[in-house]
């Protein structure tokens, strides 16, 4: 069979193909993930190549196996290149999938919009972003997931362990129709080279959450949270945005969201890679407006700005240590500074270290991976010192939840403050994010407009926008602010061109809020003004998440380090509604640092729909303030306290606050 000829929905049928494809070459013009280290035994080698073997009939094996021990040998994983699929994988409308269930379909542009050219970080090793949050494995997976999508009706199940897809099983119309696990390994097997070595061996993998729940959206959504953050972090340091530095990094694994953020909030934004295809790519694409490669140039370009109060971004192709530290010397004064490098994944291509080039970080990882940790680990030291003498001239210095606090700490730098057990500068969600947003319900609601037509997304933008404005009217003034930021962003969505790859928006929202949009959507459905639309959320959020140096770092009663939240959230979601659950380990800040929980729903205008998205959506905010409502949080007392006189079923145990004074008697 000639692969080339074949149509879409014909390759999406065949699963894994019948007849071995033509191979594909290595494209070098795509972004590919570095060469991961070697940490297989020459038995566990075996393994591996028996693991990805199963997935062919027995008649390809004596081809395959000297093409995937090719890959192992030179790529560190078996990413089966020869079956990367002919057709261009983008989000489609969703007529266009060959399927019998419209939420199958559904998840199926879900997955292609992760995997999408102008999108995924590495789409060629079905990494999405992060560095190795990947959705798949490797092909074979993604070809098996779309065909049992294809055949899938609405009274099937299918279970994913890890990218693979078991299989589909018999279950009900009201159940999930996909349900996600990633990375689930038992902890007294968890460590960092234990990950590596099961991800080699193809049976588990680290599906960050947004990329192995297909729920990203490309980089709006980290766009939309940053400029949350970036808005809250100048009042939090009265100042207004405007001429002011906002220094941070990453413009690759996390998508380039920083500089246009910057852009929204109205601050002069410098964002420094390593990576220099990532750079451009963010260029060409208008995340960022201006790139520098000389330090000095740089220096002139911010004092410029600072000086006639641009609104600008400005990218600087090298590590940013040497910004920070050149900044220093020129006397440039850093109102907020960050990092968003995927420091989650330190030692493979998460973090680069100062002082050497990046082809020549890539080698290294492979080659000499201890090496390379030594590496990281100097330079974080350096990053930490150079930080702190910023912030002792008055920089707001904040984590953005990337691990940087947690990986400097481990490498020996000097981030640990006075009591031994908390670092020097907050995370991000500590200080602005956990008290001003999530204890009251408000966090990353998004939605996708199925029929992939712009027209739909202006309607529900528009009807999003009258729903925040009429709740606006009676909200108490403890969540005005939020209201009013997030009219702003949803009123400016379409002019800042934030939509790559599908029609998606995002927006901070509470219960109250998600509720009634989806609702108001729901009905417009119904009436055919717009068509189906496909619900979810990031993990930045209120309830799906239990991460200790982010999403829950502002939990001080000990609970932050258990993860019952999380997994509460994903079983309630799945019996309440969702078309998809997923629950994941690690996400954001790193495997073994996170239980991550994420869902997909599907809204078509029915009254069922309406039902359903009632019940899991009002559950997926709720719990997450009921816990942080017992964690003693006051906004969240506030908050269930609120919701509580809006629903008579919904009792929540409130806590009794202890006299201080009691405590210093002892």
């Amino acid at each position: 069979m000639n692969s080339i000829n074949i149509t879409f929905e014909n390759e999406i049928r065949e699963g894994i193909p019948s007849k071995l494809p033509e191979i594909r070459p290595y494209d070098k013009s795509y972004n590919h993930a570095p060469k991961r280290k070697s940490i297989l035994s020459s038995e566990e080698t075996k393994l591996a190549l028996k693991n990805a073997l199963r997935y062919f009939d027995k008649k390809y094996h004596a081809i395959l196996i000297k093409e995937f021990k090719r890959e192992l040998d030179l790529y560190g994983r078996i990413y089966m290149y020869r079956f990367r699929p002919t057709h261009k994988i983008v989000a489609r409308p969703i007529d266009d999938y060959p399927a019998k269930s419209k939420q199958a379909a559904a998840i199926m542009l879900m997955i292609q919009n992760n995997l999408d050219d102008a999108i995924a970080q590495h789409p060629h090793e079905l990494i999405t972003y992060g560095g190795n949050g990947s959705v798949f494995s490797n092909w074979a997976q993604y070809r098996l997931t779309m065909q049992y999508l294809s055949q899938m009706t609405d009274t099937q199940t299918l279970v994913m362990y890890s990218g693979h897809p078991m299989g589909l099983f018999p279950s009900h119309k009201e159940a999930p129709r996909v349900v996600v696990t990633n990375g689930m390994v038992i902890p007294n097997y968890s460590k960092p080279d234990d990950w590596e070595k099961f991800n080699a061996l193809g049976v588990s993998q680290y599906g960050q959450m947004t990329a192995g729940s297909y729920m990203y959206i490309g980089p709006q959504g980290i766009v939309h949270g940053t400029t949350i953050t970036v808005l809250n972090a100048f009042r939090k340091i009265k100042k207004p945005p405007s001429g002011n530095v906002f220094l941070t990094a990453g413009l690759g694994g996390m998508s380039g969201a920083q500089p246009k953020a910057g852009n929204i909030a109205g601050c002069i934004t410098v964002c420094a890679e390593v990576n220099e295809k990532a750079l451009y790519t963010r260029h060409s694409q208008g995340w960022v407006d201006e790139v520098f490669t000389d330090l000095k140039l740089l220096v002139s370009r911010v004092r410029k700005a600072k000086m006639e109060k641009e609104v600008v971004s400005i990218a600087y192709l090298g590590n940013v240590i040497n910004v920070w530290e050149e900044f220093y010397e020129a006397e440039i004064h850093v109102d907020l500074g960050s990092d968003q490098t995927s420091l989650h994944n330190p030692w493979a291509g998460g973090y680069y270290p100062a002082g050497m080039s990046y082809e020549d970080a890539n080698v290294m990882m492979g080659s000499d991976p201890e090496l390379f940790k030594e590496n990281v680990e100097t330079s974080l030291r350096r990053h930490a010192a150079i930080v702190e003498k910023h912030t002792e001239k008055g920089t707001y210095f904040f984590d953005y939840g990337n691990a940087f606090l947690l990986e400097a700490s481990r490498a020996g730098a000097d981030i640990m403050a006075e009591n031994g057990i908390d670092f020097k500068y907050p995370s991000y969600v500590q200080d602005i994010m956990g008290p001003m947003c999530f204890d009251y319900g408000f966090g990353p609601f998004r939605w996708v407009c199925a029929s992939g037509n712009s027209e739909d997304l202006d309607k529900t933008d528009a009807i999003a926008c009258k729903v925040l404005e009429t709740l606006k009217k009676d909200a108490p003034q403890e969540i005005q602010q939020q209201m009013s930021d997030n009219i702003q962003w949803i009123k400016g969505a379409k002019e800042h061109q934030l939509v790559v790859g599908s029609q998606a928006r995002i927006l901070y929202a509470d219960a109250e809020g998600r509720m009634k949009i989806a609702e108001a959507f729901n009905k417009a459905i119904e009436n055919k003004e717009i068509g189906l639309v496909i619900l979810g959320r990031d993990h930045h959020d209120v309830s799906g998440t239990d991460s200790p140096y982010r999403e829950t770092s502002n939990i001080y009663d000990g609970s932050q380090f258990t993860a019952d939240m999380a997994i509460q959230n994903v079983i309630g979601d799945s019996f309440r509604g969702a078309t998809w659950v997923s629950i994941h380990n690690g996400g954001g800040v790193g495997w073994g640092e996170v239980i991550n929980g994420g869902f997909g729903m599907v809204i078509d205008g029915t009254i069922e729909a309406e039902k359903r998205l009632k019940s899991m959506l009002f559950w997926d905010v709720n719990n997450g303030i009921a816990r942080r409502n017992w964690a003693r949080n006051e906004g969240a007392i506030f908050a269930i306290k609120r919701a509580m006189a809006s629903e008579p079923l919904l009792k929540i145990t409130i806590p009794n606050s202890v006299d201080e004074t009691l405590l210093k008697k002892l």
